[in-house]
């Protein structure tokens, strides 16, 4: 029982010490927030080669909507293509895709960094990446770690959260 308490109390406070900090700023009109993971000293790991930053932006008035961006950025991954845009899918359990198309660049290729819009942070909350998904010359699969998809939730709500 004591062992079981210590790894339990050890998962605890590596999950506690594995989320970032968030950074909140103004504009300088005052008139929107931002609210991002604290990636200065480095980004936050969704899997092996695939870091994210998420960023909320809270508009002034009551017209405007919150908008919710998770930024993937693939480390080392350079693809010369046949198209001329690539599809980066991130795949829930639940089955809703988030997806984005990323044009190519002049040269040929994919420079690795891709921003999905996040319709429903509550939705995503929910549910958990399972997959995330770059179709390019050929398809690379990132799969995601239940230890990744706990730190992503606490990051996410977090954002969510801020003020």
């Amino acid at each position: 029982m004591k062992v079981l308490l210590i790894v339990l109390c050890f998962f605890v406070s590596f999950l506690i010490n594995a989320q970032a900090k968030v950074i909140t700023s103004v504009n300088d009109a005052g008139d929107v927030a931002t609210y991002e993971l604290d990636c200065s000293v480095k980004f936050q790991s969704l899997a092996k080669g695939l870091r994210y930053n998420i960023t909320r932006h809270e508009f002034k008035g009551p017209e405007m909507k919150n908008s919710y961006r998770l930024l993937l950025v693939m480390d080392g991954f350079y693809s010369k293509t046949l198209n001329k845009e690539m599809t980066i899918s991130a795949v829930l359990n639940d089955g809703t895709v988030l997806e984005a198309r990323k044009i190519i660049e002049d040269d040929g290729f994919f420079d690795g960094a891709c921003t999905l819009k996040i319709k429903d942070p509550q939705a995503l909350l929910k549910a958990n990446i399972d997959k995330v998904i770059v179709k390019a010359d050929k398809d690379v699969v990132y799969t995601i770690s239940d230890q990744s998809k706990a730190v992503f939730k606490k990051n996410l709500e977090n954002i969510i959260n801020a003020k």
